[in-house]
């Protein structure tokens, strides 16, 4: 293969990141004909075919979501190397989107979002607020903060430490059902439950709890909905300690139950070791959840 033409590789990166010709004509300030036949040249210069028209979207094929990365490289060097040229090669800036559940959103991130901006003004925070994984390789995000430990070898994993959550309820469901302590107390117990298909009773019960599906009293698939059904008097929930003594009118409950441990994982992608920016806020991520 001949060597790649810089303005070809830069037609296949704006197409990829915008996920439409015409959006990455209107970037590089070209006609949609003249990117399309950048995409075209590269593709037939490499051999293989990187996207596939969806409607008016361009998706990347397989092959053309494995060179996406090396290609991102290359454009990070350049821009490096630009940077250099000028004398402005630690200039930090742009932006870094961050996945997270909803609880984590809400209580965990504004703080460290907030010192992040003081320190490195030049970086916007993008936060996205999501129960379920960012495919990271598919750039829906560029960190996320998750409770699994990746599978993925191209990921770049550090747990960060492993937070407790316990039981609570409301002052006023206290009031009305008492204080139970024990695992055994909770059989004829109100619950605030998190999905219909079993998975969180089978988590209950593993952890000790005798319940049936008959002591949930309502169901909320995202937690801070469900923290607010428990704050509602709804029902006995599980929430981290930190998050639960921040939270006016709740009570712990179940005390003699063990706490539930959950891991905490910075995740991101390998541009991590390419990309100034993406290194900033991970590192500032890692120190702050810390």
């Amino acid at each position: 293969m001949d060597n790649l033409d810089w303005n070809q590789l830069k037609a296949f990166l704006e197409t990829a990141e915008t996920g439409s010709l015409s959006a990455a004509a209107r970037k590089l300030g070209l006609t949609q004909p003249t990117l399309s036949r950048q995409v075209a040249a590269i593709e037939q210069r490499m051999g293989v075919t990187l996207f596939e028209r969806v409607g008016k979207a361009m998706a990347l094929t397989p092959t053309g979501l494995d060179l996406l990365e090396h290609a991102r490289a290359m454009g990070a060097a350049a821009e490096a190397l630009r940077l250099a040229a000028t004398g402005r090669s630690q200039a930090v800036g742009g932006v870094v989107s961050v996945s997270a559940t909803d609880a984590v959103v809400a209580h965990l991130l504004p703080p460290l979002v907030r010192q992040l901006r003081e320190q490195e003004p030049g970086i916007a925070i993008e936060v996205i607020s999501s129960n379920a994984f960012s495919d990271l390789l598919r750039r829906e995000a560029d960190i996320a903060i998750r409770h699994v430990k990746p599978e993925q070898p191209d990921l770049i994993a550090r747990l960060i430490r492993e937070p407790v959550a316990n039981f609570y309820a409301s002052e006023d469901w206290v009031k009305v059902h008492g204080h139970p302590r024990r695992a055994e107390e909770a059989t004829h117990l109100p619950f605030v439950g998190s999905d219909r298909a079993g998975q969180y009773l089978t988590f209950l019960r593993q952890h000790g709890l005798p319940l049936s599906e008959a002591n949930f009293s309502c169901y909320a698939d995202h937690s801070m909905a469900q923290w607010a059904l428990v704050r509602a008097g709804m029902g006995i929930g599980a929430m981290m300690d930190k998050i639960a003594r921040d939270t006016p009118g709740i009570v712990q409950v179940l005390d003699d139950v063990p706490p539930v441990r959950f891991p905490i994982w910075l995740v991101t992608h390998r541009e991590l070791r390419t990309s100034r920016r993406i290194r900033v806020v991970f590192e500032a991520l890692a120190q702050g959840l810390a």
